[in-house]
């Protein structure tokens, strides 16, 4: 039998033991899976782009787990009353190629992100950051602001976007975090100014320069998570050009990530290697370090772990005869014979 969690099973899981403690737990799962590298079966996401939006498959797998995430994002979907981004996954035994865990990863995948963003942040950013400026404030902005509140002390956090109501909505949901400070701010260049980390999560399908050379101060960490697929960026090219970039999977975010608008021969630096202490970060406090944070599949194995290893360790989550169960595994036919051969023709 299969493992499932809904939505409101993972709920359940996190207030099991709260947002902090999940987000911590996840990061140790994280940074174990990126520090052995070298083990996976990677590759870069299947996308189907259409107009105004992409449905995409990641898929990777270690010697003993396979997995894989179903995931959209369409920008318009609020105006339809839908999620921008929606996504489920499965986690499944090499060995046997049964499906151990199907689950909801909608919820999850924020939580990732914001986590991923931290493992990056922890090996790159100057020492004891106080203030983050975050562009874009739609459905994962409290992850992050929270992520780098309570796994990284930030104490200071600004907002800004063109959707006032947007900012309301984070200002509000943060207030049971009473050592934070929130500010609104009135331009995306007050609310990254003297920022110690700048995080960029718009949504929109376009090659947009959300950051602008004159933004950025020596020092800065910037955390670009919104460009994540062709033709989608944030990030001024010169910005690029000056920091000292780190993806997570190059073949990947060389399509995908800010760094499309650059040069196939411009350098990058993978995150792995400085999780792995196989590479230095951050050459010096002044410089600039950009994080080009597209997603990649590693993370979304290592929440399916933690989710799996969660719900046993707590008994939440259902059992689903996903695939049949059979006396005779050769003969699949016989579970036919428990529905009647003869229907309905009138149903028909």
């Amino acid at each position: 039998m299969t493992l499932f969690l809904d939505v409101n099973n993972v709920g359940a899981l996190i207030r099991k033991i709260g947002n902090t403690a999940f987000m911590e737990g996840l990061l140790h799962y994280m940074e174990s899976d990126f520090t052995r590298w070298s083990d996976f079966d990677k590759s870069a996401r299947t996308a189907a782009h259409s107009k105004d939006g992409v449905i995409e498959l990641m898929p990777v797998a270690d010697d003993l787990n396979y997995s894989f995430k179903y995931v959209n994002g369409h920008p318009k979907n609020p105006h339809l009353g839908l999620s921008t981004v929606m996504a489920f996954g499965a986690l499944s035994d090499v060995e046997t190629g049964y499906p151990k865990l199907f689950s909801e990863l909608t919820l999850s995948t924020a939580f990732r992100t914001a986590v991923a963003s931290i493992m990056a942040a922890k090996v790159l950013v100057k020492r004891d950051p106080s203030t983050m400026g975050v562009i874009g404030c739609g459905a994962q902005c409290e992850f992050q602001a929270i992520a780098f509140h309570t796994l990284l002390g930030v104490n200071e956090i600004r907002l800004f976007d063109i959707d006032p109501s947007a900012v309301t909505k984070v200002i509000k949901n943060l207030k049971k975090y009473p050592n934070l400070r929130v500010i609104q701010s009135p331009s995306a260049k007050v609310c990254v100014a003297g920022a110690d980390i700048v995080t960029t999560i718009t949504a929109d399908k376009t090659n947009a320069t959300i950051l602008t050379p004159d933004m950025v101060e020596a020092g800065m960490h910037i955390n670009g998570v919104g460009g994540d697929c062709p033709g989608k960026t944030e990030i001024h090219s010169e910005i690029l050009k000056s920091g000292k970039i780190f993806v997570e999977h190059e073949p990947q975010t060389r399509i995908e990530g800010d760094i499309q608008q650059l040069s196939a021969s411009h350098p990058v630096h993978k995150v792995w290697q400085v999780i792995a202490g196989k590479e230095i970060g951050r050459d010096s406090q002044e410089q600039i370090t950009i994080f080009d944070s597209v997603g990649f599949a590693l993370e979304d194995f290592s929440v399916l772990r933690y989710l799996y290893d969660l719900a046993v360790k707590f008994n939440i989550g259902e059992t689903v005869e996903l695939v049949p169960s059979l006396e005779n595994p050769k003969d699949l036919f016989s579970r036919t014979l428990q529905y009647s051969d003869v229907g309905n023709l009138d149903a028909l």
